[in-house]
């Protein structure tokens, strides 16, 4: 497996690294040969969170004595210092480790969450105290909303971005290329849009080809996916391949949501891209419960559309947001 640095880390990645969501789905038996698998196949990198359930504690028992092998990175949506640094010592315990190679902000959508974990009792503050300390060794950020690492990315303090890219969704080239000229690291999720791309190679394979990139970080809870994946190596693509990709961006281009968020605020109270979210962790994911709860715990479901179309209208792609909703309302019920 062909590494690449990863940023001002210099640490060298696998191109493909594991994604820990799926784990939760799994058992720790077959984390156990996940783990050995990597191994095998030089795969070096781990993607968990401190969201993921079990998904830390499962890949902390398999990884007792191949620490070494790896460099690990886990993420908390932790906001505040108090939070945060309770986080952290939770990460440390589940992954059974005196320390974690990155430590991510989870998922900071907008200025203003910037702003709380920044600020002067912010999470931002505990993982630098646990990196002085030698915990961690550097801090990274995630996120949905493009816009919002636009506006951070030429006074970034992290040394690692997280973002979603993809066959469909494209339109981060721009900030990669900014962030891999200033020497950020940048890791890619959603590498098959949470499962709607089902042709993994192909979908791997043409994220790997740009040089933009630093390690995707695909899905994977078998020991089968471990080697599927592994074979993937950037290089021209076929015209079969060049077929599926066109086709892939036909088919999906009016019904994907990139979730980009220009569709927000709904005047329903309707948090629309994360409906699409949930949804796609119970129905490609198959975290049934995982998603149930997730999507439990939301202000507003998808049932409080009235179809007043004010996301049509506001949706750079043009999708047909209420439909797609209302799919939403019939798997969760509301």
């Amino acid at each position: 497996m062909n590494k690449r640095k990863l940023g001002k880390t210099g640490l060298y990645v696998s191109e493909i690294g594991l994604g820990g969501i799926p784990i939760q789905r799994t058992t720790q038996e077959e984390v156990n040969k996940i783990i050995d698998e990597l191994i095998n196949q030089g795969i070096n990198f781990i993607d968990t969170a401190r969201g993921y359930t079990c998904s830390e504690a499962y890949l902390g028992e398999a990884l007792v004595g191949k620490r070494d092998k790896f460099v690990l990175c886990t993420k908390s949506m932790a906001r505040t210092y108090d939070m945060m640094k309770k986080d952290i010592d939770i990460s440390l315990s589940n992954l059974k480790t005196d320390y974690i190679d990155i430590y991510q902000l989870h998922n900071v959508k907008t200025e203003e969450e910037y702003f709380q974990v920044m600020s002067l009792n912010g999470a931002y503050k505990a993982l630098l105290e646990a990196k002085a300390s030698g915990k961690i060794g550097y801090i990274g950020i995630t996120s949905h909303s493009l816009d919002f690492l636009e506006k951070i990315i030429d006074n970034n303090p992290f040394a690692t971005i997280q973002f979603p890219y993809n066959i469909i969704e494209t339109k981060a080239e721009s900030l990669f290329q900014k962030a891999i000229r200033k020497d950020v690291g940048v890791i890619v999720m959603k590498p098959l849009a949470g499962g709607a791309i089902e042709n993994g190679k192909i979908a791997l394979k043409y994220i790997i080809n740009a040089d933009f990139i630093s390690v995707a970080i695909p899905g994977m809870a078998s020991v089968l996916e471990v080697k599927q994946n592994a074979t993937v190596i950037s290089g021209d693509f076929t015209d079969d391949e060049k077929m599926y990709i066109k086709e892939i961006r036909e088919t999906l281009d009016k019904d994907f949501c990139r979730r980009c968020g220009y569709c927000m605020p709904c005047p329903q109270g309707i948090d629309i891209p994360s409906c699409f979210v949930f949804e796609g962790y119970f129905d490609r994911y198959g975290l049934v419960d995982w998603a149930k709860e997730r999507y439990g715990n939301m202000k507003h479901f998808a049932s409080a559309c009235v179809n007043c179309q004010a996301c049509i209208k506001k949706c750079p792609y043009g999708l047909d947001i209420p439909r797609k909703l209302k799919r939403v309302v019939r798997i969760f019920g509301k």
